[in-house]
């Protein structure tokens, strides 16, 4: 198993701090985290990069500005496009930083859209791509995901708890980690630089920031890497039908749909999700 090493570098005016396993092999991948509070690069992309450098892969995985152990801005971003705009720059000086020409893009939720702003920004240096969950797509705010964004108007572990049930379709596979998963997303959650950097990015009213994530379908019409798009059929967060919106104006598309399946699919069809990005990636077609 390739090691997991954690280190932090600076990217343009901030201080990015990443997960990397596999560096030096040929082909690299870049995850894009999610927008739970407590959300890091390692919660979401744990079993992801020790995998996918095994199978040849150099995997970055960077705690975004205003997330994790990344820089905080002290003056922060107004609404949620300036720090779309902070984030995309991050990820281009990431890439720049770690000379990385080319990159495959893996983006879950909020990094979904994420992952297509900065595809529509900088193809050239964006091999294929693959969104999970994602935003980026118009849709009605779930109770779901404006709980989830609204964490902290009355933050508890018990509030934590149950944001971390709404994460899978069959809460079993995970209950004897449930407390632990909590815990640390908790503890991450409370941390008061990461606190102030979350409410900033979504305040009321949270279906502005919604609609400010979209993309115009003219932009995804021009978008000529192939996309895969993986979806849980039963996610109550970001439905599945921006999936299905994104296939219908992305010119080059793959979907994958799992029944039975929440927000998770990275954790709860683990297995089968990492088999479907290696075929994708190495895919000649």
């Amino acid at each position: 198993m390739k090691e997991v090493t954690s280190t932090c570098i600076k990217t343009g005016t901030y201080e990015t701090c990443l997960y990397r396993a596999g560096m030096g092999n040929s082909e690299a991948i870049l995850f894009i985290h999610g927008s739970g509070p407590g959300a890091t690069a390692w919660s979401n992309w744990q079993y992801a990069l020790p995998y996918f450098s095994e199978k040849g892969f150099d995997c970055v995985a960077p705690d975004l500005i205003g997330f994790g152990m990344s820089e905080h801005p002290s003056q922060l971003p107004n609404g949620i496009r300036s720090w779309m705009r902070l984030w995309v720059d991050q990820l281009k000086h990431l890439l720049d930083e770690l000379e990385i020409e080319r990159t495959h893009l893996v983006g879950n939720s909020l990094g979904g859209a994420i992952a297509l702003h900065l595809l529509a920004e900088a193809s050239e240096r964006i091999n294929r791509v693959v969104l999970m969950g994602p935003a980026g797509a118009p849709f009605r705010l779930t109770p779901e995901l404006d709980r989830i964004w609204g964490f902290y108007e009355d933050p508890s572990a018990e509030a934590m708890s149950q944001i971390i049930r709404w994460f899978a379709y069959d809460e079993s596979f995970i209950a004897d980690q449930l407390d632990k998963i909590s815990k640390m997303r908790f503890e991450a959650a409370m941390d008061p630089a990461v606190r102030r950097s979350f409410e900033a990015m979504f305040p009321q009213p949270r279906q502005r920031i919604v609609d400010d994530l979209v993309l115009p379908g003219a932009t995804l019409r021009r978008i000529q890497q192939q996309v895969l798009l993986v979806h849980g059929l039963n996610d109550p967060i970001v439905p599945v039908e921006t999936s299905y919106f994104l296939a219908q104006h992305l010119p080059r598309v793959k979907m994958m749909i799992y029944g039975q399946c929440s927000h998770w699919t990275q954790v709860e069809h683990r297995d089968s999700f990492h088999s479907l990005l290696v075929n994708f990636f190495n895919s000649t077609v």
